[in-house]
């Protein structure tokens, strides 16, 4: 039986900070041992040190670097996320503030807008 958990059901900080000084562990080894690949593949005799550099790349580093950047994934979408919830707060908080300044503003009372008072009746003007 599957049993799935909701967003706010998040484990606890305990456990993600373990998981990820697991992953530091498991990356650190696999470039240890990458990097023991590569040292052998230059010290054998027929083995280069070009040779050894690219295993070193395409054993050990481009393998960790695609591992740990889709692994990152998810905290960068929880990151931009939070960005766009304080962005959309802080727009949604300087809209109240405009409209409780244009709600003072406009309050209806005489003189509140701040504009010299219109003539109720135009003058008429004569022509000569």
């Amino acid at each position: 039986m599957l049993h799935f958990t909701r967003r706010s059901q998040r484990r606890p900080l305990t456990y993600r900070l373990k998981l990820v000084v697991f992953i530091h562990l498991i990356v650190i080894g696999w470039l240890y041992v990458a990097l023991m690949m590569a040292v052998a593949e230059a010290t054998n005799t027929t083995g280069t040190v070009l040779g050894a550099i690219f295993t070193f790349l395409l054993y050990g580093l481009a393998p960790v670097a695609l591992v740990v950047y889709l692994m990152g994934t998810p905290g960068r979408r929880r990151a931009i996320r939070q960005r766009e919830a304080e962005a959309q707060e802080a727009a949604r908080l300087a809209a109240a503030a405009d409209a409780a300044a244009a709600s003072e503003k406009d309050s209806g009372l005489p003189d509140q807008g701040g504009e010299a008072p219109a003539d109720a009746v135009p003058p008429v003007r004569k022509e000569p």
